[in-house]
């Protein structure tokens, strides 16, 4: 019996793991029970993110009106040259900020400035918070205190008096939850091991969809109430996931390995073990230590930056991933606000968007360990290029079958950008180390914010010339999707946790390249 106690890796029979996804395969299996749970948890948190994401649809909209007097007709389409006395709200006023505050007659900048503000706190929250997970406060800590901050935000958003107070609160919440979805996506697929990591990614990306579409049926529950009780109804359940976040959820045993917290790191891998062990059965000693005092050196919030700044490989692919990110924000933000272009039913067409992240994530859940990371990328990003260059292409596309057509190809268009993020932000994991791999994923994130912030310009460009909404949505997200072509394939590999390990594998994968052509 003395002998169960001897830690494995000890084992003169056994050769000792190369890697921590070595380690976690061997001691732990692929993925057991305590894993489902741990992602499900971490990966509900996209939930809260897509609602306070896409909210701003339905609370600041500008409500239909009607004539309460006999000189005012249907014809007329400006009510701003009305008398306030000769027209009324459909709904009472307090349904939509914009009614509530009498702004319909206010300029494109002062309407749009709530959502402007959620997308300019995005980028500046991830700017400054994303490298708090690599560096000091980790994956867990992280997305507790972002879902912390935009529940927060959420609540005191109800009782915001003016809108210069709204987009102040609509700010503080984008920059809030600016890291949601890099830690989920991050924490829930450091603990896998390579056969689980794309399925369990695909996890967050559920979770997202589920809020998207949860979202137009609160906001249908919600018609001719105030604005205000959606928030309420947003907020209260994120306070809750909380709570849950801080006392049920684990952190990331390869960040804790990489910090130097070893004892904390086998601590965790036992609690998530799918086979039963004992106290001495786990050990780090034999894993490569050669860069643990540079990462524990790299406390700085801004180290992990640096180092992929100062690294000409780590630069060329974060270029790359960020190009074609910004092209899929494009589409993937402005879609949905463009189609009020199009003339369709809120929340019909809020729904229909919803949905189409259910088969994108479905397809690629399939295809993620079948497909190259490289080529299914850019296949989605030229499908969605040319499904989106035609809806401005077709003639009429406002009257007869034309706008039937259009709806489909803005869905198809849509759906190829959904895809396209859940392969790129797979991808993006397995093309950076554990070290620096959540700075990665949060500047192809901002990137795809960037995007975001942009497309709402070109969709009121748009409505009078649909090649400045649809025609560069198209051409954006097609050509910036050939950046890929600069990346190397990662499927099946294994991830990397210091950045000389990730450029020992590149430049070996650069040495087969030049032996295949030379031969």
């Amino acid at each position: 019996m003395a002998e169960l106690t001897q830690p494995l890796l000890n084992d003169s029979n056994s050769s000792p793991p190369r890697s921590l996804d070595d380690t976690i395969e061997r001691y732990i299996g692929s993925f057991g029970w305590a894993q489902f749970l741990q992602a499900t948890l971490v990966s509900f948190s996209g939930v809260f993110d897509a609602q306070q994401t896409f909210i701003s649809v339905f609370t600041d909209f500008e409500p239909k009106w009607h004539c309460t007097e006999s000189f005012c007709h249907d014809s007329i389409s400006n009510i701003c040259i009305l008398p306030k006395t000769s027209w009324c709200w459909d709904f009472p006023p307090h349904v939509s900020v914009i009614s509530e505050w009498g702004l319909q007659c206010s300029g494109s900048f002062v309407k749009g400035l709530p959502e402007s503000s959620f997308f300019v706190g995005c980028l500046i929250g991830g700017l400054i918070l994303s490298t708090l997970a690599d560096s000091s406060l980790g994956r867990k800590n992280m997305l507790f205190l972002s879902c912390l901050l935009m529940s927060i935000s959420t609540m005191l958003t109800v009782f915001s008096p003016n809108i210069w107070v709204y987009a102040f609160l609509r700010f503080v919440n984008g920059f809030g939850r600016a890291t949601i979805g890099t830690c989920a996506l991050v924490l829930s697929t450091e603990l896998v091991g390579k056969r689980w990591r794309g399925r369990v990614g695909i996890m967050s990306f559920f979770g997202f969809m589920l809020g998207f579409l949860s979202l137009p049926a609160m906001a249908y529950l919600n018609r001719g109430n105030s604005w205000r009780i959606l928030y309420i109804w947003t907020s209260v359940p994120t306070i809750i996931y909380c709570v849950l976040v801080r006392y049920f959820v684990c952190e990331s045993p390869r960040w804790l390995f990489v910090r130097g917290r070893r004892e904390e790191a086998i601590s965790i891998l036992k609690r998530v073990a799918s086979i039963p062990m004992s106290d001495g059965t786990m050990s780090f000693s034999s894993l490569p230590t050669e860069e643990e005092e540079d990462d524990k050196a790299s406390v700085n919030i801004y180290a992990a930056m640096k180092v992929l700044v100062e690294k000409r490989w780590a630069l060329r692919r974060l270029t790359a991933v960020m190009a074609v990110a910004f092209g899929i924000g494009l589409v993937y933000y402005g879609m949905p606000l463009a189609l009020s272009n199009l003339d369709f039913n809120v929340y019909m067409s809020a729904a229909f968007n919803a949905l189409m992240d259910l088969p994108a994530n479905l397809i690629t859940l399939l295809l993620v360990d079948k497909l190259s990371r490289r080529n299914a990328l850019i296949g989605f990003t030229a499908l969605g290029g040319v499904s989106s260059v035609l809806i401005f292409a077709l003639p009429n596309m406002r009257i007869g079958s034309h706008g039937t057509l259009q709806l489909v190809l803005e869905l198809i268009s849509y759906f190829c950008a959904c895809s396209a993020f859940n392969i790129e932000m797979i991808y993006t994991i397995e093309l950076f180390p554990t070290c620096v791999r959540n700075s990665a994923i949060a500047m192809t994130r901002q990137a795809l914010v960037l995007g975001g912030v942009f497309s709402p310009i070109m969709v009121a460009a748009g409505r009078k010339n649909g090649f400045w909404s649809f025609g560069l949505f198209g051409l954006a997200i097609g050509l910036l999707g050939l950046f890929a072509v600069a990346l190397p394939e990662t499927r099946g590999s294994d991830l990397c946790d210091t950045m000389d390990e990730e450029e020992c594998k590149d430049r070996q994968g650069n040495n087969d390249i030049i032996s295949s052509v030379t031969a």
